[in-house]
């Protein structure tokens, strides 16, 4: 939802819909978020300014028992602060967007989300209470730990990001030095609304880079795994890679060509330390756009003309495995699923690419000049 909320202006920018249309659409999700349920009940929408992983789609309402998400609140939030800066015009919806924005913003309990701790916790569930897993390691979590040590009225204290960065793990791959996180999307998520050129806590000084060029040698390590394709899938190489969180052609262990393979359903898969079963993912290839376009764009030509049955009305695939090959899937397997997760990055990643409007208008956000 919150990148649904950021792709509606771009849309807008780029001649897919009215300025009216997405403002409508925008004010209809606001407005919903929050007026919704806010108690510890089981089917609430959501709880002390966090909201449920999973809604049901009719009802508002937690869906499958899913837990009350950091995460994903942090990226409804970023959304959410993204279209206040667009909308912002002197008139009463414009202003409406702003005062919503605004307001679900400071409702966040980042101190209660720590869960007694100096981190933050990834969740919570009316049944059981907190779960046992804290934000620890370089991942996504940076938008997370931004945008609460900026809220105004519950904000992290300093200590908790320094706790945070105290988890990172820095290594050398394929003579790359960086912060490690084996998915793609790890390295992607927070940019998508924060340029980070330029910027550099305590951490990255010491590292004499940015979380910017981070990501940039995080894209060449994915490339360099897959040319060097140490468990022989097919298709790995110069212009086969993109290993994330993705679906996948199982669960199921198939023999092929003399080798057996054991292939995954969704999981997050990373390099170089797996899992990887020979699931490459083409939107994440593209969310790395603003890193390493020398790359990017070279790869994602080759993937429209290998696999042109991946680019569909609602976007690309959510991934494709050529190794998985069956009487049904001769020239390899792709996901029927399509899901939001994959298409909001590619939109956002464009765009920051060719104009940069999303991170221009995040460097006006207060929340998130005062979190950085």
């Amino acid at each position: 939802v919150g990148m649904a909320l950021t792709t509606y202006f771009v849309g807008v920018e780029r001649g897919f819909l009215d300025r009216a249309r997405a403002l409508e659409r925008t004010l209809t999700t606001l407005r919903f978020f929050w007026n919704s349920r806010q108690d510890d009940d089981a089917d609430a929408t959501g709880y002390r300014g966090f909201y449920y992983h999973f809604l049901d789609i009719k009802t508002g309402r937690r869906a499958w028992k899913s837990e009350l998400s950091t995460i994903d609140t942090a990226i409804l939030l970023a959304g959410a602060l993204s279209a206040a800066e667009y909308f912002n015009r002197n008139n009463s919806a414009e202003e409406e967007v702003r005062g919503l924005a605004e307001r679900l913003y400071a409702r966040a309990d980042w101190q209660w989300a720590q869960n007694n701790d100096v981190k933050v916790s990834h969740g919570w569930t009316p049944e059981r209470g907190f779960l046992p897993y804290f934000w620890d390691g370089y991942c996504e979590g940076l938008l997370l730990y931004v945008l609460g040590l900026g809220a105004p009225a519950f904000p992290l204290p300093d200590e908790s990001y320094e706790a945070w960065t105290s988890t990172y793990r820095w290594t050398k791959l394929y003579g790359h030095e960086f912060l490690y996180g084996g998915p793609l999307f790890m390295h992607q998520l927070s940019h998508l609304w924060i340029d980070f050129r330029g910027i550099q806590d305590a951490y990255m000084r010491a590292k004499c880079i940015d979380y910017f060029e981070n990501s940039r040698r995080a894209t060449y390590v994915q490339q360099a795994y897959a040319i060097r394709n140490p468990k022989r899938f097919v298709d790995y190489g110069e212009f086969g890679w993109g290993i994330t969180a993705s679906n996948g052609p199982g669960p199921i262990t198939r023999r092929i060509k003399g080798v057996t393979r054991r292939f995954l359903g969704y999981r997050a898969r990373g390099v170089p330390y797996g899992p990887d079963d020979g699931t490459l993912a083409p939107w994440a290839v593209v969310a790395s756009l603003p890193f390493a376009p020398e790359i990017v764009l070279p790869t994602s030509l080759h993937a429209l003309q290998e696999f042109p049955k991946m680019d569909s009305k609602y976007g690309l695939a959510c991934s494709v495995n050529p190794t998985f090959r069956s009487n049904r899937h001769k020239n390899g397997w792709i996901s029927d699923a399509h899901f939001a997760l994959d298409q909001g990055p590619v939109i956002m990643m464009i765009e920051n690419y060719r104009s940069g409007l999303i991170w221009r208008l995040m460097r006006r956000s207060a929340p998130v000049v005062s979190g950085l």
